[in-house]
Formats: structure tokens, sequence, C-alpha cells
């Protein structure tokens, strides 16, 4: 849902009176856009292969580059004679591992490629294919135009039939080649998928593969999970996660931040394969690793919980139950501020669940330390720390957002009424209306803490904000909470446009809050 939409109905969201539970989950566009712009943690998208060499290797690469004559190479590698065509094509293939600028566009302008992909035929030439399918993979790691080059060559149908060679060497390179043509995007992924090669690409995870090509597989298939527009066919999900709990169990590091990143893609997609990442029994295994020493796998696992935390409230619940918010005091006060920011939006889903998901964050002791991101943090994650307390304010009965107001929430909460940012003041705005119109009698003291802080100089400023939302709500607030002439109804105001259901077992105290 658009977050105007969600703007403006904000107030009259409740999940627990039957609303569309999209209503209040906060999948906003322009957040999730915002979380995906940092891809620096993430598994990269296309790999080269660069061997490590030592200073002399690149040394004579350099001479090479600026020595090499590309027609006379093209003509050696087109050669009939194995020995001087292995030669060429080796040198191709060097050519473009290069660490320092390959020159990828000047070996497709050559005319190289189709060259290369005849040498992939050579099944009775292992080192020939080895060596050709190590340029074609440098090839397609560079930009969509050199990758959608390899593709258009014919390469494809050819890599997934090397996929079955008997060299393992061959077998890996054809993997890292097609990792990158289906990291390019989702039209080449489905292509693959569509050629058949999600199948041959799982049974490579075996006890006796070794550990180097174990990592590029999986990373191959956290590029089948990755894109959205259109996401992977379900069909191909549900062969891929038996693979991914299979996977996440493993002990290595970079096999288990790529297999991590793949189901974040894959709970990125909506409701339904969040269901169907819950139901493969994944959750139990991913919640632990929340608290994981290396930042690069905590980052990886604190996205896929956020994601399935944006689904219904049965499927946060399921979160919950493994014990996600155990893992959340560290996480409050990481000392990366990306993960402190990326832990409050995925509370920020927890409150906007049902008053159980409220309380339990409140008996995680987590209230203090949203409230301390909400004042001391970097603007993102005081931002994500407004929408906490705003789905706090509406999916919370009386006393649980009693117990809010006691924390010392009021006053951080007034000062973001100063920043620039129109979505945040309507945010805190929607939050402070909330909090006063469930205060009952104790309404008169609330709109005393909120005077005492400044806070009603912000919202009588705002009365003149351009944003036609914003003053209409600073002036209903004003009028209803803060008017002289109002101030004897004010005591017990009338809740027109919102009828609260709160829980038969929740005791409300007929006083209103306690401070």
């Amino acid at each position: 849902m658009a977050a105007e939409m969600q703007n403006k109905s904000r107030m009259m969201v409740f999940k627990n009176k039957g609303k569309d539970q999209d209503e209040m989950r906060r999948r906003r566009n322009e957040v999730t856009v915002e979380l995906r712009k940092n891809k620096r943690e993430e598994t990269l998208q296309k790999r080269r292969n660069v061997p490590i060499a030592d200073s002399t290797d690149e040394d004579d690469i350099e001479r090479t580059l600026s020595n090499i004559n590309l027609v006379e190479l093209v003509q050696k590698a087109a050669s009939h004679d194995p020995a001087e065509q292995l030669q060429a094509v080796q040198s191709a293939r060097k050519l473009l591992s290069s660490d320092k600028n390959p020159p990828i566009n000047p070996l497709i302008d050559s005319g190289i490629l189709p060259i290369l992909v005849r040498c992939l035929e050579q099944h009775d030439n292992p080192s020939l294919q080895f060596e050709a399918a190590w340029a074609l993979t440098n090839i397609a790691s560079g930009t969509s135009a050199q990758t959608q080059a390899v593709v258009t060559a014919g390469t494809v149908p050819l890599f997934l039939q090397l996929l079955l060679s008997s060299q393992q060497n061959v077998c890996e390179q054809a993997v890292w080649a097609l990792g990158n043509i289906i990291g390019d995007g989702p039209a080449p992924r489905d292509y693959v998928i569509s050629l058949g090669g999600v199948k041959p690409l799982l049974q490579f995870i075996k006890p006796d593969i070794p550990i180097t090509f174990l990592r590029n597989v999986t990373w191959v298939i956290a590029n089948l999970c990755r894109n959205k527009d259109p996401p992977p066919p379900l069909q191909t999900i549900k062969e891929i996660l038996p693979a991914l709990n299979h996977l996440i169990r493993h002990s290595d590091v970079n096999i288990l931040v790529d297999t991590v990143w793949a189901l974040s893609y894959l709970t990125d997609g909506g409701n339904e394969q969040i269901q169907m990442v819950i139901d493969s029994g994944v959750v139990p295994r991913l919640i632990p690793l929340l608290s994981h020493k290396e930042v690069k796998l905590q980052t990886a696992a604190l996205r896929a919980v956020g994601n399935i935390v944006t689904g219904t409230d049965e499927q946060t619940q399921t979160v919950l139950n493994c014990g996600a918010l155990s893992h959340f005091q560290n996480l409050l006060t990481h000392t990366k501020d990306k993960i402190c920011k990326e832990a409050v939006w995925f509370l920020s889903n927890i409150t906007a669940g049902n008053q159980q998901q409220v309380g339990a964050v409140i008996e995680a002791g987590l209230l203090p330390l949203i409230i301390r991101n909400l004042s001391k943090s970097d603007f993102p994650t005081q931002k994500e720390a407004a929408w906490a307390i705003s789905n706090f304010t509406i999916s919370g009965n009386r006393d649980q957002v009693a117990r809010l107001i006691h924390e010392g929430v009021i006053e951080p909460f007034c000062d973001l009424l100063s920043c620039k940012d129109t979505q945040v003041i309507q945010v805190v705005l929607d939050g402070i209306h909330n909090m006063l119109k469930l205060a009952g009698p104790e309404v008169e003291q609330l709109a005393n803490m909120i005077e005492e802080c400044s806070g009603l100089d912000k919202i009588e400023q705002l009365q003149t904000h351009e944003n036609v939302e914003i003053y209409k709500l600073a002036y209903d607030i004003i009028e209803q909470y803060f008017s002289e002439e109002t101030e004897d109804t004010n005591l017990a105001p009338q809740v027109t446009d919102v009828n609260f259901e709160f829980d038969s077992t929740t005791t409300i105290p007929s006083d209103g809050f306690k401070f």
C-alpha cells in the first residue's frame, strides 16, 4: 500500500478489528527502497574470477595488455592446432582476469565470443572448455550489455551441459558463469530456469563437494532467489527451499551469509512466499543467527526475519515463538547504525501487530531501548523509532500505552516535530493524538507533559505547515485537547471515529493512565 494512503488512514487502522492486515503492517515502499540502497553487506550479484597473482604476474599482464594484437589473438583462438588454440584462449582468459580494467568490450568487439562458444563444445578437450568458460565467466561479470552478449552467443545451454562434465574444474567454472548470468536480472534468471538449470545446480550440494565449490553453488542459489519483479516461479522456490534448509546448518560463514540473503530475498516477495519459507522449517535455524559474531551474517539474518514480520500476525508470531526478541537488547545497542536502524524497523512491525505482540516487546524490556534510539540515534533510526512508537499507540491497549508514556517517550517523540521530514511529523502527530484519545481522565496530565517539553509550541507552529494533513491534524489536536473553551469536555474525550476493542483478558484501569 502506498505510504500516503497509510498515513491518511493510520488512526482508523486496527488489525484486531478485522481490517485488512496489510493496512497496518508497515511495508512502506520508500522504506523498502531505502533499506536496499546499501548493498555492501549483501552478496554480490556478479563475481569475476580473478586469481591471486603475485606482482610479477600482474606486471606481465599489464605489458601484454599494451602489446596485444587482438586480431591475431582471435585468429589463433580459431586455429585448428589444439596447442595454439589453447594458448590463445588462455591468453584471452588472462586478459579478462586482470585485476585492472579488463578489456571486456574490445574482446567482444574482436569477434571472439563465437569462438569461445565453440570451445565449450570441445568435450574431448576439457582444458580448452575450462579456459573458454573462465573467459566467458569474466565477460559475463560486466555490465548488463556485456552479460547479454554472452547469453545471446548461445552459451547458457552449453554451460548447463558442462554441469555434467567429469572434470570438476569445468563444472565449477560453468556454475560460476551461470551465476553471473542469473545475477543480471529476472529475465536471464528465468531463462536459465526455463532450460532446467535449477535441478543440476542443486545436485552439487553433497558432502564431498570442496568448500570453495559449495560457496559458489550457494551464491548462485542466492542469485536464483534474487529479484522480485517478478519473483522466481513458485515451483523454483519450492525446489530451492529444502537446499537452503540444508545449507543453513553449515558452519562456513560465507555459505551461511549467502544462504540467509537468499532467504531474505524470498521473504521480500509477499505473504505467500513468507509462508513458504516458514513452512520449510528454516525459521528456528535463522533466529539464532541474529546474535552471530559475524556482523555480515547478523545483517542478513535481521533483514530476513524483518521481512517475515511484515507479514500477518500469525507469521509474525512464528518468529516471536522462536525467541527472536531475546536478541534485540544487543541489536538495539549495536555499534553499527545500520543494524540499529533495521532492528527498530523490525520492532515497528511487531508493534503493528496485536496486543499480545505489543506486550511481548514490553516484557522483553525493549521499550527503553526504542525510546533511546528515538532520542539519541541518527535520523534514519529515529524515523524507524517514530513508526515503532506510533504503531504502538494504535495496537496497544490503555495499560500498554501508559507504560510507554511512563518510560519517558513524550519528550523525544515531541522533539521530532521540529524535523524537516513531513512523514515523520505526521507519524508523531498521529501517535500523540492516539495517546491523548486513550488518556481518559488523565488527558489533562498528559497534555501538561506535552506542553512542558515544548511539544505544544511545536504543534501550534505546525498549524501553519504547508502540508494539508499536518496542519489539519495539528489544528485538531489543539482544538480538542489544548483549547480552554473545550477543557471540560476534554476530560472525557468522545471518540467517534474509532471503536476500541481491547482484549477481554486485559485489565484496563477505570481512571485511565497511571504515569
